[in-house]
């Protein structure tokens, strides 16, 4: 009962039992308190475990110590450890905006961004295909009644679109796991260990699954739902969604490919097509919107692509080619987040997001201007910001390929970062270059508490920038322990699992 494992619960019961406590407080400096302090106690509790599992391998729990393979398993390794790190640092820079422009005055909104993170956090360390589905649905509920409690009036729109399309990729998701378990009999992630290479029946029920995924990710063909709802909540929720939502669905994408897949090769031209379409369309469907976030948001759908297309070049190096996914991954929480609360400012202070409704801020508010212009160039990929090194890494590993696909893909990576740029350039030239507006007051500034939580994302991403051996060496360590399957099975299951199937008929006596 010494062993470190037996704390990992405590990754999902402290943000759910604080949840509780933030809807109980008569008080709102403690909410306030609680929902910025128990992200950032996960993040420190994410150093700790990359700490403890690059060295000592994966830790794993059963709940209720039951054996392996018929119980609830708990799982990290410094892939999961990284992903909660980076998800506690958007989640703890996002609330506190949050507090400082107000939106706390709601009494309910500290417990419900604390039950997104319970969510979060669970999906994040499971083992098991079902309790992923169990809490993706812990993340949406709450993320129901943000998305509808905040924001303008088209918020009521915007919930009604991200309920229903929620809705159905959770129902295709727990229909996906029901048929993995009716094919191979099991939902353990580590039970399924390349069930799905060669075996069609396997392949067909966990197509479902990632069809799913894909859905909430926001990828091709299925991403129109995601700029149409994300920008329709405040600025807060919005930057909370960026990095949690489509990078949960990310981190379990890698999971399943590497663990369920086998990194088969056969699903590269599919994967590719995929990813190069989404690509395009991220980059330049930004330019026909007229608001700031709604540009932000296409600049998330254009993000996964870059993430997700590594799977396909995972073959001869997968984990310098995943490695580039996942620091592209990192990049895109911290960019991205930065970028939409920098727009919050502008919308809290000037009243508006719109393209044509505010302009001139650069002469206004230069600090905030500094911010916006660092997260474009760290979208587009300039220096000295994270963007760089994501995007060359992404290419350089896809180039090791050397194959058409691999010249497609690339090329597809320049025309996306060209139309990103022009989105940037866009939405600078309409609002933060032009003539001043004449209906402010003149004296009316952006306040500098406003523009603190989006302007330390964006130190973090010159850090990113500035330590890259470092940053590589953590990623190359996360992803060594996504692709060492055998320690993760072994973690899991223990030496005398219970009740997991013998996968040798389904694989092919392989």
């Amino acid at each position: 009962m010494n062993q470190p494992d037996i704390l990992l619960p405590l990754l999902v019961a402290v943000p759910l039992v604080s949840s509780a406590l933030a809807v109980m407080a008569p008080w709102k400096w403690v909410r306030d308190l609680l929902h910025i302090v128990v992200p950032a106690c996960g993040v420190l509790a994410g150093v700790a475990l990359f700490s403890h599992t690059a060295a000592n391998g994966p830790l794993a729990h059963n709940v209720g110590l039951f054996t392996g393979g018929i119980a609830i398993p708990f799982a990290v390794d410094a892939f999961s450890a990284v992903m909660i790190i980076a998800t506690g640092l958007v989640a703890v820079s996002a609330n506190w905006f949050a507090t400082v422009v107000g939106e706390t005055r709601s009494r309910y909104y500290p417990a419900l961004s604390l039950m997104l993170v319970t969510g979060v956090n669970g999906a994040l360390i499971t083992a098991d295909l079902f309790n992923f589905f169990v809490f993706i649905e812990v993340m949406l509920l709450p993320s129901y009644g943000l998305i509808a409690m905040t924001g303008t009036w088209s918020r009521i729109a915007s919930a009604r679109t991200f309920v229903l399309v929620n809705l159905t990729a959770s129902t295709m998701l727990v229909i996906g796991v029901g048929f993995v378990y009716g094919v191979v009999g099991s939902v353990n992630l580590a039970a399924l260990r390349g069930v799905a290479a060669g075996n069609g029946p396997a392949v067909v029920a966990m197509g479902v699954v990632v069809l799913a995924i894909a859905t909430k990710a926001g990828v091709f063909p299925v991403h129109t739902w995601l700029p149409r709802t994300y920008p329709g909540g405040s600025a807060s929720v919005m930057g909370l969604f960026s990095g949690l939502h489509t990078k949960v669905a990310v981190y379990m994408l890698y999971r399943i490919f590497v663990v369920v897949f086998d990194l088969e090769d056969r699903w590269k031209g599919l994967i590719v097509v995929v990813m190069i379409v989404s690509m395009l369309i991220g980059g330049f469907a930004g330019l026909a919107e007229n608001s700031i976030r709604r540009v932000l948001a296409y600049q998330m759908v254009n993000g996964m692509p870059f993430i997700l297309v590594m799977l396909a070049f995972a073959t001869d190096d997968p984990q310098r080619a995943l490695a580039a996914g996942l620091i592209y991954a990192l990049h895109h929480m911290v960019t991205i987040g930065s970028l939409v609360l920098a727009t919050g400012t502008v919308e809290e202070t000037y009243g508006s997001g719109m393209l044509r409704k505010v302009s001139g801020i650069a002469r206004r508010d230069p600090l905030l201007a500094a911010v916006f212009a660092a997260g474009a160039y760290s979208v587009v990929g300039f220096p000295p910001f994270s963007g760089l090194w994501g995007k060359v890494f992404v290419v350089v590993e896809i180039a090791r390929d050397g194959s058409w696909w691999a010249w497609a893909a690339i090329a597809a990576v320049i025309l996306a970062s060209f139309g990103a740029l022009l989105s940037m350039l866009r939405v600078w030239r309409h609002v933060f270059w032009g003539r001043p507006m004449q209906d402010m007051p003149e004296d009316l500034r952006i306040r500098g508490s406003l523009i603190a939580p989006p302007a330390v994302l964006m130190v973090i991403s010159v850090g990113m920038f500035i330590f890259a051996g470092p940053l590589i060496d953590a990623t190359r360590t996360a992803t060594g322990a996504l692709l060492d399957v055998d320690a993760y099975q072994s973690a899991v299951l223990g030496e005398d699992p219970v009740g997991v199937p013998d996968m040798t008929d389904l694989q092919g006596g392989r």
